[in-house]
Parts: structure tokens; C-alpha cells; sequence
């Protein structure tokens, strides 16, 4: 396409004006969204016809203005009884007015769509790039949850751990857990999925216990139990525990247990010990 031809056709002069069908308005568009140039020089022949309506209808004004004012002057001297009466016709406004505003105005409406257009783009390309990064955060647990099931797969095929159930205990009979204990590592493996999650402001704390005289040493709290989907926990314990409990405390846990709150209890059988 000759930009400069079409240019110097006259074509964009008559679509400012407001002149064309509606088929060569839509080919304009079309144009102008393509070719930067001839969007520019929509804008400039728009701009000057503005210019030169708002010039002339000041000048078309003031002059017509002053042509009433001397002809509702009083004939002959100022003893005149009775001044001529002249009949004034509406002005009617230049074409370019309207046609100028026209312009503008379907300018305007063009470049909003493009403009809504491009940020409806750009939010589209930032929700893709959300979704993604949430896609690669769900592989990347998946694969983190996957090498954790494999160790803990691991921990049950050895031979040197300890098994101990924790059975539910008065008013919580219906909860239970299960304690792997591997006596080389000082560890133990919780699987607490038989606990109901927390309440607000409660955690559960663990308790490895000497049961002569009894005597309780706390293993930590469980803080991100509610938020852990295996509710399988890994806990330190380097003590010669012969019974494990879980309660459930204050937030940042309790010294002592708070025994009407015990969950869960298991002995660890002496044979295994």
C-alpha cells in the first residue's frame, strides 16, 4: 500500500468530515489502526479543522454580532419615534462545527477500544503468568511431598523401628495416632491423621513420658498441623520414652500436660524397648 498516495488522496479529509459511506469509514479505521502515519495525519486535519472552527465562528460571531447592533439603532436623529424593526434569522453554524466534534469524538472512542483492548491483553497475560507460577508451585510441592512419602516408606521397612498406636483417650475415644520411633537417629515419625484439626488459638503438643514415677517431657508443638495435608510430622526425641501423648494446649504450648485435654495415649511395649 502507497501510505503517502492514499494520504494525498482526499480520502482521510472526507472521513474527518464525516463524508463517507459506511464501508470506506470502516477501510479508514482499519488503515489507521495499521499505519501509525496515517493515523497522524487523521489527528493533525482533525486539529486544524477544530482550529479554524473555533476562528472562524469567533470572527462570524462578532461580526454579526455588531451588524444587529447598528441596524437596531434608531433611524435619522435621536427625536426618531420609532426604531426600524429588523428580522433576524437563526445563524445556522458551519458544517465544519459539527463534523470537527464528530471527528474528535470517533477519534477518541478509537483510541479508547485500542487502548481498552491492550490492557485487557495485559491482564490476560498476567493472569497466564499467575496460573503458571501456581502450576509450578503445586509440581514443586507434589515432588516435595513425593520424596517425603519415600523416606517415610523408608522408615517403615527398618527393622530397628519401634511402633507404638496411640489410642484415643475419654471423651476423645474416636481420635487415635501412631508413633514410628527410630531409637539410632533420636526421632520419631507422627502420624497424626486420626486428630481433629485445632481449634482457634489451640495446638497439639507432643509428650514422651517415664510412667514411674510419671513423669512428662514435652517434643514440641504441632503448629502447621491444620495446614499439613499428610498430618505426618518428624519430632526430635532423645529420651528413653516409655509412653508417648498428645494433648491440647494454649498456643506456644504448656509445661505440663493439661490432662483433661489428653487425645491420645500408647505405651511402648517392653519387649520392643
Amino acid at each position: 500500500m502507497d501510505i503517502t498516495a492514499y494520504i494525498d488522496s482526499g480520502i482521510l479529509e472526507l472521513y474527518v468530515a464525516g463524508a463517507l459511506s459506511e464501508n470506506e469509514n470502516k477501510e479508514v479505521y482499519e488503515h489507521m489502526r495499521k499505519h501509525p502515519e496515517i493515523l497522524h495525519e487523521v489527528l493533525e486535519i482533525e486539529a486544524a479543522i477544530i482550529k479554524l472552527t473555533a476562528t472562524t465562528s469567533r470572527n462570524t460571531n462578532a461580526r454579526l454580532f455588531e451588524s444587529i447592533r447598528q441596524k437596531l439603532k434608531p433611524n435619522g436623529s435621536d427625536t426618531a419615534t420609532e426604531p426600524k424593526v429588523i428580522s433576524i434569522a437563526k445563524p445556522k453554524y458551519n458544517w465544519l462545527t459539527y463534523t470537527g466534534w464528530a471527528a474528535a469524538i470517533l477519534i477518541g472512542a478509537a483510541l479508547f477500544w485500542t487502548l481498552n483492548q491492550n490492557q485487557e491483553l495485559e491482564t490476560r497475560l498476567v493472569d497466564t503468568q499467575i496460573e503458571k507460577n501456581n502450576l509450578e508451585e503445586q509440581i514443586a510441592n507434589s515432588k516435595t511431598d513425593l520424596e517425603a512419602t519415600k523416606n517415610f516408606l523408608n522408615v517403615l521397612r527398618d527393622k530397628n523401628i519401634i511402633v507404638v498406636p496411640l489410642g484415643g483417650q475419654g471423651e476423645f475415644a474416636n481420635t487415635y495416632a501412631k508413633v514410628y520411633w527410630n531409637k539410632k537417629d533420636n526421632s520419631i515419625y507422627l502420624d497424626a491423621q486420626g486428630l481433629p484439626e485445632a481449634p482457634a488459638g489451640k495446638v497439639y503438643q507432643v509428650w514422651s513420658l517415664k510412667l514411674d514415677p510419671l513423669t512428662p517431657t514435652s517434643l514440641g508443638t504441632i503448629d502447621d498441623f491444620n495446614t499439613d495435608d499428610n498430618k505426618i510430622f518428624t519430632i526430635a526425641n532423645a529420651n528413653e520414652s516409655e509412653a508417648f501423648g498428645i494433648t491440647l494446649e494454649p498456643e506456644g504450648g504448656s509445661e505440663t500436660p493439661t490432662m483433661d485435654q489428653l487425645y491420645t495415649l500408647g505405651v511402648v511395649k517392653s519387649s520392643e524397648s
